[in-house]
């Protein structure tokens, strides 16, 4: 792995890239992998932990991937890489994953389509399940987007979600453009019922209230981060490996904070009766 930091592409969304880079010290390219998925591994309290970020590249071969999506290359480079890990790491304590998250989404294409999208994306989600199954502590940050199949296959999966309180730090399951041309609705309409209803809002603190979101970090600069911003950054990181590795290794903590039963007492009602109605079977 390189260790020297190379600049964050001009024009291109790169927190995923620039967080790597001040958290690791390093750019994180791999020799026989593509440009877009970045792996270093770093100290993180007193453990090692490998960091991972997928993160644009202009000359992408599939120029549907080429501002931050995840594509055919990126996902199964995801799913190689996380499962090279757990092959690393056998006879010994699995290492944190952390999954520094900025993705516009999945590609969108013919070519990717034809060539198996859905299978490379869940073959990453698989990968990151298996991962937190198998004892590695499994951490996503949020620094950037967070949208549609790109959060699936990359972030989506962890122990703990941690985010970025940034205007710029968006989660949803499609792009505002895409979801007014389904609903048929002008984005300022989206926005709207956004801010009357929690699941439709895009900005961060709205995730935070459906108790998705394990700690929202405030204060920090998320575009330029400056030495405090970076250590006060790992030191999250770093209580989040340790909860998450004393915790059951399932997301039944998403439905148990404060905020998931405030606001998901509807999901958490029609989950325990669909229970019960298993178990009388």
């Amino acid at each position: 792995m390189s260790a020297q930091p190379n600049p964050a592409p001009r024009g291109l969304a790169a927190r995923g890239l620039r967080w790597l880079q001040a958290l690791t010290g390093q750019d994180g390219l791999l020799p026989s992998a593509p440009r877009t998925v970045r792996i270093a591994d770093a100290p993180l309290g007193e453990e090692l932990a490998r960091f991972i970020a997928v993160v644009p590249d202009g000359e992408n071969r599939f120029p549907r991937a080429r501002c931050g999506e995840v594509g055919l290359d990126e996902a199964w480079t995801l799913a190689q890489q996380v499962r090279g890990t757990m092959s690393e790491d056998q006879n010994q304590r699995p290492r944190a994953l952390i999954a520094l998250v900025d993705v516009t989404s999945q590609a969108y294409g013919r070519r990717e389509e034809l060539l198996g999208i859905h299978l490379a994306g869940a073959a990453a989600a698989d990968a990151y399940a298996s991962a937190r199954l198998a004892g590695h502590p499994v951490i996503a940050l949020l620094v950037g987007k967070a949208m549609s199949g790109g959060f699936l296959t990359h972030g989506y999966q962890a122990n703990r979600i941690l985010a970025l309180d940034s205007p710029e730090v968006l989660v949803h399951a499609m792009s505002k453009e895409s979801a007014a041309r389904v609903t048929r609705r002008p984005v300022e309409a989206l926005e709207d019922l956004g801010e009357r209803i929690v699941p439709m809002a895009y900005d961060v603190r709205s995730f935070n209230r459906l108790g998705l979101v394990h700690r929202l970090i405030r204060g920090v600069n998320a575009d330029a981060p400056g030495p405090a911003d970076v250590e006060r950054v790992r030191g999250e990181l770093t209580a989040a490996v340790a909860t998450a590795r004393g915790a059951p290794r399932d997301l039944s903590s998403r439905l148990e904070s404060d905020a998931a039963r405030a606001t998901r007492a509807a999901s958490i009602e029609v989950r325990r009766r669909l229970a019960q109605a298993w178990d009388a079977v």
